[in-house]
């Protein structure tokens, strides 16, 4: 293999699998392959299977990373300097980047800083961040994960112990009654992260234990737990996830993150807007409605589909008139209508799958006194009405990668794409109504914060206090 990011991830992963010093074989990246490469690469590996194992080869066992656990000695003002350190990054076009945060100035964790960030958990200190619960992975890596398993922080696919994730916690300005929450972050390896921190969404009693705000201004500056808290996986995926140590500079340039994730992301839940029958963020995700759970999501695409003022949406709902009324064609017809004919209309037009909707009380009441006793009965509303001709889908950038070149199977029909007619309807809303969600948050103003992406990967909070 060359070095490349693969080549980092296995020579990572060797140790965490109890085989260290594993052989493997280098080959170029930039070959142009065949049997010249083949000559090259043939020898070298009948070599490494058959020579015998050295003494060293020989070892096993399990690995975290050997960071020092003292990282600087010397003055408060010393520290500030050192931890504002930044390096140059070939790939990044020799821009600085900083050697140990997320740019932003830090809170210098001390001993005892630390030593009172984990009195917020009853986990020892050395303890390796595993998962609290069996996992079923999503996406491109999606097999079952046990209880118990350690948890990879990427990009170098590295292990780490709990007051090193509270060394991170404290940097970020963190206090102890919200590490359990950091935990949960952490379990979830930041979010996934590559680079932007990852963004979370907090579900049960909690928000109000620790203060997190979940009204209004919530996306935006002000609110010490949700700042602090948001910013931790950004840190945790430069200094767990191992970014100073990958020579090529390559594991942050796969992506140019997100803007919307860009010193963090993290919002709760406010359940007590829900209408009846509606289900928290924490019983959709298999939980208890008292359980403390954080959930993962990808942001994408914020501020999809149609905007209006706040107040043409109370005259749409009361007495069906104003703009909505008018592009719905109920004017003049009082309410309840269904604001979500409005909220999708062109939402699938330059993009594929489910998304989120975060709403206040109002609209989620809306929405149940036009007939939508669940959210699941929404969900399935939203995923049936993005389903379009196959010779429009056809049209899209991203089919060409999971309908494998139109190679495979259709999933809601069992047929070979190349089977199906061009009228044959073909859901752009993603798999299922599993990839939509929707979040109450506390507030007034009737209007709808959208953005791509739907349920994520869970985790508890409560596990980690």
């Amino acid at each position: 293999m060359n070095y490349t990011e693969e080549t980092v991830a296995m020579k990572n992963h060797m140790p965490l699998y109890g085989v260290p010093e594993m052989r493997y074989v280098e080959a170029s990246r930039n070959s142009p392959g065949g049997v010249e490469e083949a000559e090259k690469v043939m020898p070298l590996l009948l070599d490494a299977l058959t020579k015998p194992l050295t003494a060293k080869e020989k070892k096993s066992g399990k690995w975290a990373p050997e960071e020092p656990r003292v990282l600087f000695e010397g003055t408060l003002e010393q520290a500030e300097k050192f931890y504002q350190q930044t390096e140059k990054i070939p790939g990044l076009l020799n821009s600085p980047f900083a050697m140990y945060t997320d740019g932003m100035p830090i809170v210098v964790p001390t001993e005892e800083r630390v030593q009172e960030m984990l009195k917020g958990t009853s986990h020892p200190p050395d303890e390796i961040i595993a998962l609290q619960r069996d996992e079923q992975q999503q996406g491109m890596r999606n097999r079952m994960r046990k209880k118990g398993e350690p948890v990879i922080f990427e990009p170098m696919f590295r292990m780490a112990t709990v007051e090193q994730v509270a060394v991170n916690a404290v940097m970020a300005g963190c206090k102890p009654e919200y590490f359990p929450v950091v935990l949960a972050m952490a379990e979830s390896g930041a979010g996934g992260a590559r680079g932007n921190g990852g963004a979370f969404i907090v579900s049960g009693p909690i928000y109000k234990e620790i203060g997190m705000n979940v009204s209004y201004g919530r996306f935006g500056p002000g609110n010490p737990a949700n700042k602090t808290i948001g910013r931790v996986g950004s840190l945790l995926w430069r200094n767990l996830g191992g970014f100073k140590d990958t020579v090529t500079g390559i594991s942050v340039t796969i992506s140019y993150t997100s803007p919307l994730t860009n010193g963090g992301l993290i919002f709760a839940e406010y359940t007590e807007g829900l209408p009846p029958g509606w289900k928290g963020l924490n019983e959709e995700l298999g939980f208890k409605k008292n359980e403390n759970v954080l959930m993962t999501f990808r942001p994408t695409h914020w501020g999809l589909g149609q905007e209006h003022m706040p107040g043409v949406y109370r005259s749409f709902q009361r007495t069906g008139h104003g703009a909505i009324a008018r592009y719905l064609g109920v004017k003049g017809i009082p309410g309840p209508h269904n604001y979500l004919e409005f909220l999708t209309k062109g939402i699938w037009a330059c993009k594929e799958g489910g998304f989120t909707l975060v709403m206040p009380p109002q609209i989620a009441r809306d929405l149940y006194d036009y007939g939508f006793k669940s959210k699941d009965e929404i969900y399935e509303w939203c995923w049936k009405k993005s389903f379009e001709p196959l010779r429009d889908y056809k049209m899209r950038g991203r089919p060409d990668e999971h309908t494998n070149g139109w190679m495979g199977i259709e999933r809601t029909s069992g047929k070979h794409w190349k089977e199906l007619p061009d009228d044959y309807m073909v859901p752009a809303g993603g798999s299922g109504p599993s990839e939509y969600c929707i979040i109450v948050c506390d507030g007034q103003e009737t209007a709808c914060d959208r953005f791509g992406g739907g349920h994520g990967q869970s985790y508890s909070i409560d596990a980690w206090r």
